[in-house]
């Protein structure tokens, strides 16, 4: 090789490592995972960002999952005292979404017979309720929610295993709301709703995993 290759190579490799540099520095997220970020009163569940996740064993070959939206509601919050709060949403039911066109409007498909009982929910079902009875905090972030779900017209009690998620301030651009989220799983029998067409085939136990937003 050439001195002359040589000198404009080590010129090169001299200019790398003078060069400034310029690390892009990520903004930071409105939301903290740390608890002190969390401020009391009352909050209303943010629709477009709560959603209800269930999920059923489909003939013992795979889970299939379908999804509620649109959930309304209210929590009432004291981070001084988080076994104090409570919950009080509604999950309409009617818009429940699934990848299947002609299962989602299976799940909504009136009785055949006139005074029949639907396979599902039927045609126009009443929204579902959730209202907490107590919350117990079993870690820092995390905590379990006791309450009575009304679903189909029947109601029945259930815990879920909930999660802090992130809290903070909204930017001005977003409406500059304080807001809170939070994770949660349980289990409930769809039979006990009234809900027990194809069991087995389609299990009984239905998987809720629920991804909340609350905004004051």
């Amino acid at each position: 090789m050439s001195s002359r290759i040589l000198t404009a190579l080590a010129l090169g490799s001299a200019l790398l490592l003078t060069a400034p540099t310029y690390a892009q520095k990520a903004p930071a997220l409105p939301g903290s995972k740390s608890t002190a970020a969390v401020t009391g009163g009352t909050y209303q569940a943010d629709p477009g960002h709560t959603l209800v996740r269930w999920t059923v064993d489909h003939f013992g070959f795979s889970p299939y999952t379908g999804l509620f939206g649109g959930v309304t509601g209210t929590l009432e919050l004291d981070p001084k005292n988080p076994a104090g709060a409570k919950f009080d949403v509604t999950i309409p039911v009617a818009g429940v979404a699934t990848a299947s066109s002609a299962l989602t409007a299976h799940l909504l498909r009136a009785p055949k017979e006139a005074g029949g009982k639907p396979d599902f929910f039927g045609a126009d079902p009443a929204p579902a309720r959730f209202v907490s009875t107590r919350v117990v905090v079993t870690g820092k972030d995390r905590g379990k929610i006791s309450g009575n779900l009304t679903l189909n017209g029947v109601t029945h009690p259930v815990t879920l295993d909930a999660t802090f998620y992130g809290a903070g301030k909204a930017p001005a651009a977003m409406g500059g709301k304080e807001n809170v989220g939070f994770t949660a799983r349980g289990t409930i029998l769809r039979s006990q709703f009234g809900v027990a067409y194809a069991i087995p085939l389609v299990s009984d136990a239905v998987q809720l995993e629920i991804a909340a937003a609350f905004a004051k």
